[in-house]
């Protein structure tokens, strides 16, 4: 399987990130992507990309609740990046209106900016979205020309948001969440095809039940592969096959 959206090279795996990574392997999940937060994470990053080249794969853009004053200096900064490294998404990118909406103009216009870098380097986008629907979604559509590809990390939207999700021909990013006992999402994932589904962990954040409370890591997304082939009634093993199928198409990747 491939955990599509993870940050395995924060400060919270420093202690045991190798034993972390073999963890991963040895639960079957030996792709992992990695999103970038803003200028200061892309170096950690790409170290850690390059310290295992056949298994982490790096994205670039600017985390939307890391747009502040200096947008214009990040945006410059990991714009530059770019023609010095292979990235295979732009992201982490989006709206976040949980914690602060001092910036939501900046925001929105990063994000339009960021879905202009996708358009021209034919990349897929990576899309973190918080108390930012609709929003979020009139803007990719307004952006949508035919070639916009990607995915909305950490789906939680209803049904109405999977809809015009899937009309655009996006994926949806299932994590976590959907083995929490409040979430709605078991209901709205059963009317949504597998064709739009990816898994992710948010590691270290999220994570699925039992580990709630603890750190997240990509070992623990075939807990949220169990849920998802509950929910659709199917194996485990349609689950990662699918879900894989439509993550390497996502990203342009074969199989190893």
């Amino acid at each position: 399987m491939i955990d599509t959206h993870t940050h395995l090279y924060l400060e919270h795996f420093d202690s045991d990130r190798d034993d972390m990574l073999q963890r991963a392997f040895s639960a079957g999940i030996h792709q992992l992507f990695l999103p970038n937060i803003d200028m200061h994470s892309l170096q950690p990053m790409l170290e850690l990309c390059r310290n295992y080249p056949s298994n982490c794969f790096p994205m670039i853009g600017l985390h939307p609740t890391s747009v502040g004053e200096n947008v214009n200096e990040q945006l410059r900064f990991l714009e530059e990046a770019m023609a010095h490294s292979k990235f295979y998404a732009i992201g982490e990118i989006g709206i976040d209106l949980y914690w602060d909406k001092t910036f939501i103009d900046a925001q929105i216009t990063a994000f339009r900016t960021q879905l202009d870098w996708a358009k021209k380097l034919n990349l897929p986008v990576v899309i973190h979205t918080r108390d930012a629907f609709p929003l979020i979604l009139d803007l990719v559509e307004e952006a949508q020309d035919g070639s916009l590809t990607g995915v909305f990390h950490c789906f939680t939207g209803d049904e109405t948001d999977a809809k015009r999700i899937m009309d655009m021909n996006f994926m949806m990013g299932i994590g976590g969440v959907v083995t929490y006992k409040k979430s709605h999402l078991p209901e709205v994932l059963q009317h949504v095809p597998l064709d739009f589904m990816v898994l992710e962990t948010d590691s270290p954040y999220l994570p699925p039940v039992p580990y709630r409370g603890k750190r997240n890591e990509s070992s623990y997304m075939i807990e949220t592969a169990q849920k998802l082939a509950e929910i659709k009634d199917v194996s485990l093993e349609e689950i990662a096959m699918m879900t894989t199928r439509n993550a390497q198409k996502l990203f342009k990747i074969s199989s190893l």
